[in-house]
């Protein structure tokens, strides 16, 4: 049964710092694409709550590099990052990740730091900031704090991020090496990830996998595998046994062991 709307307060604030302000008087949920908000609206899993509307903020929307670093907003969508040549140059995977994002309705709605709050382990974005190590910068009404990617998840759908605070940018050091991002659904476009992987070929490999495990995974006994000169087969079964997949709907533990392991053999073989 679908929820109620009459049972929702929608909060507008007009600046990041009003929607601060509002979080830090009382609980809500932020909003902004709301493409995944509008699914449980629709099924009626969503209790009655306050949201906090952020879509109109454009100051959390700016692809910008400062101080070397690439920062991106976290209401940059998934068609901004296609289209920003600043990204495009410095992080294509992320690019490759964005265009795997639902259909271009979704793309046009969907933002970067809505999949990160949304916390599935098969976020397409996700593999891509873990292997560029990106920093999630986190904002409240009292102060600002930088929180490394790999830090950030502390569970299945939970991370560090505190109810009164915003996710409003990430970082990205500068990245060194071929990047590779390749994500295997039921069908090729507008699927939820089976496996999906980002990976950097450079002295120390940095492979990352979704869907492989409550979040997001850094593969980092695979990359010292490699780095140590080890034949990619061995590097196979050592990410094959590093990762823990499950059962599901959409597929089969065995299945995702196996096809993270040919996904690997591939990024090895077509950025030699």
């Amino acid at each position: 049964m679908r929820s109620t709307v009459s049972s929702l307060q929608l909060l507008e604030p007009r600046s990041v710092g009003e929607a601060l302000r509002m979080l830090a008087r009382a609980p809500a949920t932020p909003l902004a694409g709301a493409t995944d908000l509008y699914v449980s609206l629709n099924a009626g899993t969503l209790e009655p709550r306050r949201f906090l509307n952020l879509w109109g903020l454009d100051e959390l929307r700016r692809i910008e590099a400062r101080r070397g670093l690439l920062r991106i907003g976290a209401l940059a969508t998934f068609t901004d990052l296609q289209r920003s040549a600043l990204v495009r140059r410095r992080l294509p995977m992320l690019v490759a990740a964005a265009r795997e994002v639902g259909g271009a309705q979704i793309q046009n709605r969907g933002t970067l730091g809505g999949n990160v709050a949304n916390a599935s382990p098969a976020g397409d974005a996700l593999p891509a900031l873990a292997a560029a190590e990106a920093i999630v910068v986190l904002r409240n009404a009292g102060g600002e704090r930088r929180v490394p990617f790999a830090s950030f998840y502390t569970g299945y759908r939970a991370s560090v991020l505190r109810a009164d605070e915003l996710i409003t940018a990430f970082e990205i050091p500068p990245l060194r090496g071929r990047q590779w991002f390749l994500k295997v659904g039921t069908r090729r476009a507008q699927a939820i990830s089976k496996v999906v992987i980002a990976a950097v070929r450079c002295e120390r490999p940095r492979i990352t996998l979704g869907s492989v495990g409550p979040t997001v995974l850094r593969a980092t006994k695979a990359e010292d595998a490699l780095a140590g000169g080890a034949s990619i087969e061995d590097a196979r079964a050592v990410l094959e046994a590093e990762i823990s997949p499950i059962d599901d709907l959409r597929s089969t533990a065995a299945y995702r062991r196996c096809v993270a392991g040919n996904l690997l053999a591939r990024f090895w073989k077509e950025t030699a």
